[in-house]
C-alpha cells in the first residue's frame, strides 16, 4: 500500500513539472543534444518518447550504471522509455555474439539490466522492453533496409559505424548493415528521440541524414559523455582490467579499485572520479557522499556535490586511497541487490550458458601447399529464424515475440503485461 502511494505521489509530481523543468531533467549531464528545438516543441505539447538500445555482446559492467542513471532522469521527466535488447546488432558487429549463444545472452541482458534498474529504484512497470528480432526480421523492416541500402554508400556506412562497430582490415558486409538497422529502429519503435553515448554520434547523424530520404522523420539525439574505465581509457567489456563486472564479489571490487588509475590531484581521465560524477552523485539525491578517513587526519569527509569533490581532489585534500575507499562502499551498495538476484541456481546456469568458459585454442594445422582458403561457415536463413524462435524466452517461460500484425509497434513488451 505504501509503495502504491509513493508511486501515485511521484506521478503527481511529474505531472506538475513545467516543460522547462522536464527539459532540464532530460538534458542534465548530457554532452550533446541534436535537435534541441524539436525537443522543446514536443515538451510543450506532450511527453517525450525515447529509446536506449544495447547490443547483447559482452557482459555488462558498472559503466552501464551511467545510462541507467540517465534513464531514471527520463522517467522522472515523464518520458515514455523503451529499452531495446539489440540481439541482431550483436551478431552483425563482427559476430561478437554467435547465434548459438545469442538467445542465452539476450535473456542474461534482460535479467541483469532489470536488476540494475531495480537497484537504483527505477520502477520497471514504467518501461517497455523489446528485442530487435521481435520486429527486425519482419517483411516491412527488411524491405525498408533494402530501400535504405539503395541510397547509402559503402563509405558512408563504414564511416557511421567507425566508433561502434569493430574495425578490421577486411570488414564483413554485416558490419556495414549495422548503422542502417540502428537508424530504422527509430521509426519502428515509434520514438521521438534516441539516447546513447557520444561514441554513437556518427550513427546518429547518419540516421538524421538518411531516414528522410526514405520518407521517415528526423529524430532527436541525446548523448551521454564517455566515462573512462579503471585504466583511464574507455571502459570496455572486452578489456578486463578496464572494468568491474556487475557480479564481481566485494573483494574483487576492492582489488580492481586498488589498481585503478587515480593519480593524486589529476582529474583528467580519472575513471574513479568520473563514476562519482556520472553515477554516484545523480543517484544520491539529498544524501552526501561521505569518504572514510581516520580521526587523526580529520575524520570522514562529506561532499554534497561533485564540484566540491573534484576541487578537493585537485588540491590534493582528498587522497586517491580515500576516494577509492568511499567509492567502494557506494558501489557495493549498488551491486549487492544484483548479486543476490543472481545467486539462484537458474541464474548461475543462465550466466554459464551465456558466457561459457573459453575453449583452449589449438594450434592450426598447416595447410598443404596449393590448398585455397575456404569461405567462413554461414548460417542458413531458416536455421537462423528457428534458432531465434527457440532461444528467445524470458522470465516465467514466456516468449518475447508478440503476435504478428500490421502495426510495427505491436511487438513492444510492456512490463505491466508480465505476470
Amino acid at each position: 500500500m505504501i509503495d502504491e502511494l509513493i508511486l501515485i505521489f511521484k506521478k503527481m509530481a511529474e505531472a506538475l513539472l513545467s516543460a522547462n523543468e522536464k527539459h532540464k531533467l532530460i538534458t542534465r549531464h548530457l554532452q550533446e543534444v541534436l535537435g534541441d528545438d524539436r525537443l522543446r516543441k514536443i515538451l510543450e505539447e506532450r511527453d517525450l518518447r525515447v529509446y536506449w538500445g544495447t547490443a547483447t555482446t559482452g557482459r555488462p559492467h558498472i559503466g552501464y550504471f551511467v545510462p541507467m542513471a540517465k534513464i531514471a532522469d527520463f522517467l522522472h521527466a515523464g518520458c515514455e522509455v523503451t529499452i531495446l535488447f539489440a540481439d541482431l546488432h550483436a551478431f552483425l558487429d563482427n559476430m561478437k555474439a554467435p547465434w548459438e549463444l545469442l538467445g542465452h545472452r539476450t535473456v542474461y541482458y534482460e535479467h541483469i539490466i532489470k536488476a540494475m534498474l531495480k537497484s537504483i529504484g527505477v520502477p520497471l512497470e514504467k518501461l517497455k522492453f523489446i528485442r530487435g528480432t521481435d520486429y527486425q526480421l519482419s517483411r516491412e523492416y527488411t524491405l525498408d533496409l533494402y530501400r535504405l541500402s539503395s541510397v547509402v554508400t559503402e563509405h558512408d556506412a563504414k564511416k557511421a559505424g567507425a566508433e561502434v562497430v569493430k574495425q578490421v582490415a577486411s570488414p564483413l558486409l554485416s558490419g556495414l548493415l549495422y548503422p542502417g538497422l540502428q537508424a530504422l529502429d527509430e521509426e519502428y519503435l515509434k520514438v521521438d528521440a534516441q539516447f546513447g553515448g557520444v561514441d554513437q554520434r556518427k550513427i546518429f547523424t547518419f540516421a538524421e541524414e538518411n531516414l528522410p530520404s526514405i520518407g521517415y522523420a528526423k529524430r532527436i539525439h541525446l548523448m551521454n559523455p564517455m566515462v573512462p574505465g579503471l585504466t583511464g581509457e574507455k571502459m570496455s567489456a572486452s578489456v578486463e582490467e578496464s572494468k568491474i563486472d556487475l557480479l564481481d564479489a566485494p573483494e574483487q571490487v576492492k582489488k580492481k579499485l586498488k589498481r585503478a588509475f587515480c593519480e593524486p590531484g589529476n582529474i583528467e581521465n580519472n575513471g574513479v572520479l568520473a563514476f562519482c560524477k556520472s553515477v554516484i552523485f545523480p543517484l544520491l539525491k539529498d544524501e552526501n557522499l561521505v569518504l572514510p578517513r581516520s580521526a587523526q587526519y580529520g575524520g570522514p569527509m562529506p561532499f554534497s556535490n561533485y564540484t566540491q569533490l573534484e576541487e578537493s581532489f585537485a588540491k590534493q585534500e582528498v587522497h586517491p586511497g580515500e576516494l577509492k575507499n568511499g567509492v567502494e562502499i557506494y558501489l557495493n551498495r549498488l551491486l549487492e541487490p544484483i548479486r543476490k538476484e543472481f545467486e539462484s541456481e537458474d541464474m548461475q546456469k543462465l550466466t554459464l550458458n551465456a558466457y561459457p568458459p573459453p575453449v583452449p585454442v589449438q594450434q592450426k594445422k598447416k595447410k598443404p601447399s596449393g590448398q585455397k582458403g575456404q569461405r567462413p561457415t554461414t548460417t542458413d536463413v531458416s536455421e537462423l529464424v528457428q534458432k531465434v524462435d527457440k532461444n528467445l524466452t524470458i522470465e516465467n517461460g514466456e516468449s518475447s515475440r508478440s503476435a504478428t500484425g500490421d502495426d510495427k509497434s505491436q511487438s513492444l513488451i510492456n512490463q505491466n503485461d508480465k505476470a
